[in-house]
């Protein structure tokens, strides 16, 4: 597999040093629903996760939770209730959310708040090291004791220079230093440290987790590409010059989301959370649409989009539920698919810089080959087929809200009654049960074979 690595502006082939790949990805601070700017990278390193782990490799993913920060802390006072309830409750909507797109857990979640001793330790280092400063309360990292500062955003030390500022109230020597460490504030959250009490600053967070749970130097981080500058870039900075080696072999950013064709922002008012957009559309179509498109390319959200995403999966349905029907009624013996060209492609499109939009063309043009042959195929040949469809679907995270209609006992019921109905020529009990089903999110069809029943999005 080859990626595009930000770091290099290359892609490259994608290996991992050990026995595992090793992969961060930046979660969410945890003061609000998740937008669906944020659940972009939840979606496509999920699906990177998945096709890793589906081609047979172990990975270990780690993604973290902020539940300490300013706009935790604005969100309390303004509740008037403690930042540690804000967090949880905010944590606790997540995996609503996270869970309704089919997202999976990490394979480790951790939290600021349970992760000071390695932060403060690791701030303690850089000191010791020259790379970090005190002054009064406050610990600043200075940017100018690292020669490689820019080097993921590409863009050399003084030119970022020019255009940063020290703001009111900060202590620090050079405007492009950062925090590492802020003294206690009144009505803030604080912490026991070497420089009294305080609290972390936003980017020495997921150096010190990263550093923790999966080492020194791990395969990949991810996350969204606001996060280049100055965020990744700084983890780069604390975390070489703390460590000694090389922070992340590899870099991967997805893009933005615009609405309507304009950058999604609040002060726009064009910003939507993902619970208001599932509220309507469903959880599957959120999905689809942030996976639907190529993870580097800017992505466009309007109802028109959100639309067709869910007619899109609903088409992907629709095949799978035909697909069962005819395995109901298929014979032994008949026509033999060739599956084998729709499984290579998949592979091939994934395997280039995680080009989802590729393989779903492929998916679709199994879709396209179903549709056509699948009447006539042999019923071998269509088990495998729906094997397929399972597995590339499943690679991608999606038509998990299948029912399987064998196993859905209320509809078969109702189907059978239907048919029951219409020999005995009750027409109208039978629109009934028609209109019943439909409302159930249940189309039927009938067919010479039997009722085929589809189950709607």
């Amino acid at each position: 597999m080859k990626i595009y690595n930000t770091l290099t502006r290359q892609k490259e082939q994608f290996t991992p040093a050990g026995d595992a790949y090793t992969i961060y990805a930046c979660g969410p601070t945890v003061y609000n629903y998740i937008h669906i700017g944020n659940a972009r990278p939840l979606c496509v390193f999920d699906t990177l996760r998945r096709y890793l782990e589906w081609r047979g490799h172990k990975v270990i993913f780690a993604q973290n939770f902020t539940d300490v920060d300013d706009k935790i802390i604005n969100k309390a006072n303004e509740e008037g209730v403690s930042s540690l309830e804000i967090s949880e409750r905010f944590i606790g909507e997540y995996w609503t959310d996270a869970q309704g797109m089919n997202v999976r857990e990490a394979s480790i979640h951790p939290k600021v708040t349970e992760s000071m001793p390695e932060i403060i330790a690791m701030v303690q280092q850089l000191i010791e090291r020259g790379h970090a400063y005190e002054s009064a309360g406050d610990v600043y990292f200075s940017t100018s004791s690292f020669s490689g500062y820019g080097k993921l955003s590409h863009q050399p030390l003084d030119d970022l220079q020019a255009g940063a500022r020290i703001m009111a109230g900060e202590q620090k020597r050079e405007p492009m230093d950062f925090a590492l460490w802020k003294s206690a504030k009144p009505g803030e959250p604080a912490w026991e440290s070497p420089w009294g009490l305080g609290r972390p600053g936003w980017h020495i967070e997921c150096s010190a987790m990263t550093k923790h749970h999966l080492g020194d130097t791990i395969d990949l981080h991810c996350g969204g590409q606001d996060l280049i500058f100055p965020h990744h870039e700084n983890e780069i900075a604390q975390s070489e010059c703390c460590n000694g080696v090389p922070f992340a072999r590899y870099w991967m950013h997805n893009g933005y989301i615009n609405v309507d064709n304009v950058k999604m922002s609040k002060s726009l008012g064009n910003f939507f959370t993902v619970r208001e957009v599932a509220e309507k559309y469903g959880y599957e179509p959120v999905r689809y649409l942030l996976i639907a498109a190529h993870y580097r390319s800017p992505l466009n959200y309007s109802v028109e989009v959100i639309e067709q995403a869910k007619a899109a999966l609903q088409r992907l349905y629709t095949c799978r539920d035909n697909l069962d029907f005819a395995l109901q009624n298929a014979a032994e013996t008949g026509e033999t698919l060739d599956l084998a060209s729709y499984r290579d492609g998949f592979i091939a499109a994934m395997d280039d810089d995680l080009n989802t939009a590729g393989a779903m063309g492929h998916l679709y043009d199994l879709v396209r080959e179903l549709n056509t042959h699948m009447n006539a195929a042999s019923k071998p040949s269509l088990q495998a087929a729906a094997e397929l469809f399972d597995e590339l679907t499943g690679v991608l995270g999606l038509l998990y809200n299948r029912k399987e209609t064998q196993a859905d006992d209320q509809v078969n019921a109702l189907v059978a009654e239907r048919e029951q109905a219409r020999r005995d020529k009750n027409w109208a009990r039978a629109d009934e049960i028609r209109a019943q089903l439909t409302a159930m999110g249940v189309t039927i069809e009938d067919t010479p074979q039997g009722t085929k029943i589809i189950h709607n999005l």
